[in-house]
């Protein structure tokens, strides 16, 4: 089996909205919990340019969109932008997608002020590359807002063991767990790049169970698993 494969995203585009499978109704509850941690940072987004990075079809996108945000998706998939691009009309929200990586992100230097990846750094090809390229796009004194997975054996075997391989809840081979990163490898990569100020992460992981018996995401304490963070 093949891991960190994504390519399974364009099978799920048609059906990114719909509610059909858990995996996307999975993808669409985190994203509650990731805007509760950057309340926690800021609450003014209007009228701000924000880079959604890894943007998917669109859940977080649309979110800082109604937040006033003015929202530019980049995706490596053009099958899963197609469905971004369809919804976010639907709604009467003017969101720019474009299709690109984060190692070569198809924005002008200090172009933005601020970027969001989530469910994004664990996949990539180049992470330093990734976080260098965030640095390059960003304003002076801009915000980057994002979360990841931790790499030790309680993240591998909730993520990768459980979720995947046991309940598939996620589609197998999505994550490869060699790729996880450890907070104080990221901590490293960002000051490496250029941000001079690094929030205090925190922790995000299943809290409960919902309609379908969907697993509820939260903020928690720990880091172990899942995180999130800030860097200026």
């Amino acid at each position: 089996m093949r891991r960190n494969d994504q390519t399974f995203y364009s099978s799920y585009a048609p059906y990114m909205w719909n509610g059909a499978h858990r995996f996307q109704r999975m993808l669409a509850d985190q994203v509650r919990p990731r805007l509760e941690y950057f309340d926690r940072v800021t609450t003014d987004w209007r009228g701000i340019a924000t880079l959604d990075l890894g943007c998917g079809g669109g859940f977080m996108s649309e979110a800082l969109a109604r937040r006033g945000a003015c929202v530019i998706g980049v995706d490596p998939s053009r099958a899963v932008l197609v469905a971004a691009r369809e919804h976010a009309q639907s709604q009467g929200l003017e969101i720019t997608y474009r299709e690109g990586v984060g190692e070569a992100i198809p924005l002008p230097d200090t172009s933005v002020e601020r970027v969001v990846c989530v469910d994004v750094l664990e996949h990539v090809q180049d992470v330093e590359k990734v976080i260098a390229e965030i640095r390059r796009v960003l304003r002076p004194g801009g915000l980057f807002l994002f979360d990841t997975i931790n790499r030790n054996l309680l993240a591998r075997f909730m993520v990768v063991t459980l979720t995947e391989d046991v309940l598939r809840m996620i589609p197998r081979g999505a994550h490869d767990p060699a790729k996880f990163i450890r907070p104080e490898e990221l901590k490293n990569i960002l000051a490496r790049s250029g941000f001079t100020r690094i929030g205090k992460f925190s922790g995000m992981g299943i809290v409960g169970l919902g309609q379908h018996l969907d697993p509820r995401f939260g903020l928690t304490s720990s880091t172990r698993v899942m995180y999130l963070g800030y860097a200026q």
